[in-house]
């Protein structure tokens, strides 16, 4: 008997893999609820720190507290630095992205010690050394003393960074570690639900998380922006683009029919940097441009801005390299898989979906 399923059944939209009390996304709504709170909301309260402590009680029912969380990845940060000369030699001649997809799979089980903490405290360290290493720079000791946001950029440019910088970070942190059922996150699920180690699990999702429909990776804003070059181009820029049948980069979400809320929240953090290179008032301008032309070409459903738009704009404010865009988004997402292989590996069963077959069947 032959089944026939339609596009999106095929693609699981819309199925649900598994039940979760760590986030919720509303595409109809435009909506995002981190552990119980809008990502709006959470943003403006709450570090890292404070919001992978929610996760990872959520996902374990333990009762860690934010300064339990921010000692803990202190510390793990300091394990990660001391690992470093075992861990680089297997990135040597690779780019950033791959080089820390290397790394990452190097990375092992402390006895004694949380997994999650030695994961997320070893992110930062692992991107901060690959990005000094490719212009030629020693990696920078960590300073267990300070917040994740703080120390992450102290690693990448290796100078104490301003407060400002720190409160925009923290915030891109805080608003990218969870986002449903995603991509990755469905990866470390699917990992994590065969009863492997949270290693094996993260590794996984971060490998799902270079892959260019994932929305881990940015850097084609910033090419797009830089294409545009200047006020005077945008309209005739666009027009052309999208008469080619060209995509703007950071417009249109899969799961999203409305506004992405996370690129409110980022337009948000960078107003605040726009004095330290942000290019907001252009940005907005080629923004709105794009999505009057966008409601004009499709005015039935018209695709709005996402995450990665702001997102482009936030880390090259905060003078972060393209080439890392995609680990320093693992640096918060990884908050997010830990938590969410800790809950599939305590609730969950084996995730083990059928297929349609659609092949030659044998001759009688």
């Amino acid at each position: 008997m032959n089944i026939h399923l339609t596009k999106s059944q095929i693609g699981l939209d819309g199925v649900p893999a598994a039940e979760t009390v760590l986030s919720h996304v509303d595409g109809e709504r435009g909506e995002l609820i981190i552990a119980g709170e809008h990502v709006g909301s959470l943003a403006a309260k709450s570090s890292f720190e404070g919001v992978t402590a929610r996760l990872w009680n959520g996902a374990s029912k333990t009762s860690l507290s934010e300064g339990n969380v921010r000692a803990s990845l202190g510390a793990a940060r300091e394990r990660a630095f001391a690992r470093l000369p075992d861990l680089l030699p297997a990135t040597q001649g690779m780019g950033i992205v791959d080089g820390f997809r290397a790394a990452v799979a190097g990375l092992r089980a402390e006895h004694g010690l949380e997994h999650e903490a030695t994961i997320v405290g070893a992110f930062p360290v692992i991107a901060g050394a690959l990005v000094r290493r490719a212009k030629g720079l020693e990696p920078v000791t960590p300073d267990p003393s300070v917040s994740h946001a703080a120390d992450t950029l102290r690693m990448l440019h290796g100078r104490a960074p301003a407060t400002r910088e720190v409160t925009a970070l923290d915030a891109y942190l805080v608003t990218v570690c969870d986002h449903g059922m995603n991509a990755s996150t469905f990866t470390t699920r699917v990992v994590a639900s065969t009863q492997a180690d949270l290693f094996a699990a993260v590794t996984a999702g971060y490998c799902a998380l270079t892959g260019p429909l994932h929305g881990g990776a940015p850097e084609p804003v910033l090419e797009m922006l830089d294409a545009i070059g200047s006020r005077e181009c945008i309209q005739s820029w666009v027009d052309a683009a999208l008469a080619r049948g060209e995509r703007m980069m950071g417009f249109g979400h899969r799961v999203y029919r409305v506004r992405d809320p996370r690129a409110d929240v980022l337009k948000t953090t960078i107003e605040a940097l726009a004095s330290n290179g942000a290019d907001l008032p252009f940005a907005g301008e080629v923004e709105a441009y794009i999505r009057s032309a966008l409601r004009k070409k499709n005015p039935d459903r018209p695709l709005e801005t996402n995450v990665e738009f702001f997102t482009a704009i936030l880390l090259d404010a905060l003078a972060i390299p393209r080439q890392a865009f995609t680990p320093i988004f693992a640096v918060a997402r990884v908050a997010g898989w830990t938590a969410h292989a800790r809950e599939q590996q305590r609730t969950g069963r084996l995730i083990r979906p059928s297929s349609c077959y659609v092949g030659v069947m044998p001759k009688e």
